[in-house]
């Protein structure tokens, strides 16, 4: 089970709440097991995902562990997460954004290296913290002190849309730590706006990446499950009705170019290596070719050697000397949220 703050809890699986008792607990997951086993028509995957929710919560001393946040991997271990520097620094990165060392979903802090990193502008991940603080204020209520809004156990005592906001801040945090380890030849500018508003609220890619091998319009995502490509869009449980990331981003990025007056070389969705069956997939055929779904621990590759067969058809790789051409015009054109 994925340890992504948007995956559903052990409870949420097993449909309960997490105050019932031991009892109730283990009734709701012998009914699970009836409904779900595959020797009687149930759904396999399920089946599993109701056997591993158990296994966290199924004892007295596990359940009590899982509910003060013991026993927990490394959120995001397959990227590592990023603190930004802000609009004139380098990102950078110091593994993931919850581990031993601080115990809480928080962004990594600087990384020390002597190694010239790639240059970063904007926060990657800031607005979606923001989001994530106001709407757990919200949901704890009005005078309540919360003393680390980053507690592993208060973090999944929150409901799944508000921590699906921290899990889109990792995820963007990670991001950006990966593209500033390919050096001085690469730039990400975080939170770009595209010129478009969305029922009022300015629309934003989530990065864009400038490197020998092109122009990169890039979206990190975690929506806490699995996700495969089926022609050209991304499906899976875990996405909500009516939502369509590829199509979305293709849109953005359209209107980006058109503001910017450049071509991207690919437009790339990056997910948790977890998430995805295998390490890349690319839509080939229609308007969305050069859209690519890529496990995270695989984008530097993809950002330095191009899309391969996800990009577009004809499109040359961006020399290094075009790549510093470029560059100044995006810095005075991009405008950060």
């Amino acid at each position: 089970m994925s340890e992504s703050p948007a995956s559903p809890t052990p409870y949420e699986v097993l449909g309960v709440d997490p105050g019932v008792s031991d009892g109730e607990l283990r009734k709701a997951y012998r009914r699970l097991l009836r409904e779900t086993h595959p020797d009687t028509g149930g759904d396999a995957a399920r089946f599993d995902r109701v056997q591993r929710a158990w296994e966290r919560v199924g004892t007295p001393a596990d359940r009590a562990a899982y509910d003060r946040g013991h026993g927990s991997r490394s959120v995001g271990g397959d990227g590592g997460a990023a603190h930004s520097a802000g609009a004139s620094g380098s990102a950078s990165t110091s593994g993931s954004g919850f581990g031993p060392a601080t115990g809480s979903f928080r962004a990594a802090g600087r990384a020390e290296s002597s190694t010239v990193r790639a240059r970063s502008y904007g926060h990657p991940g800031g607005q979606e913290r923001e989001r994530y603080l106001e709407l757990l204020r919200e949901w704890v209520g009005r005078g309540v002190t919360i003393d680390d809004p980053y507690e592993p156990s208060l973090v999944r005592s929150a409901p799944r849309e508000i921590r699906s906001w921290l899990a889109k801040a990792l995820a963007e945090e990670a991001t950006a730590g990966l593209v500033s380890t390919l050096g001085i030849g690469y730039t990400i500018w975080n939170n770009v706006l595209t010129g478009r508003e969305l029922g009022g609220v300015p629309e934003t890619i989530d990065h864009v990446v400038l490197g020998p091998a092109g122009l990169f319009a890039v979206q990190s995502e975690d929506w806490g499950g699995d996700v495969r490509l089926r022609k050209d869009e991304l499906v899976g449980e875990v996405l909500g009705r009516g939502v369509e990331p590829l199509h979305e981003l293709s849109r953005a990025a359209k209107a980006l170019a058109r503001s910017l007056g450049v071509k991207f070389t690919a437009l790339v969705t990056v997910v948790p290596d977890a998430a995805l069956d295998e390490p890349a997939a690319a839509v080939t055929r229609g308007r969305l070719t050069g859209s690519v779904v890529v496990r995270r621990s695989l984008l530097p590759q993809l950002v330095r050697d191009g899309a391969g067969a996800g990009g577009r058809g004809g499109v040359d790789r961006t020399s290094i000397d075009r790549a510093f051409e470029l560059r100044p015009h995006l810095q005075r054109a991009i405008r950060l949220a």
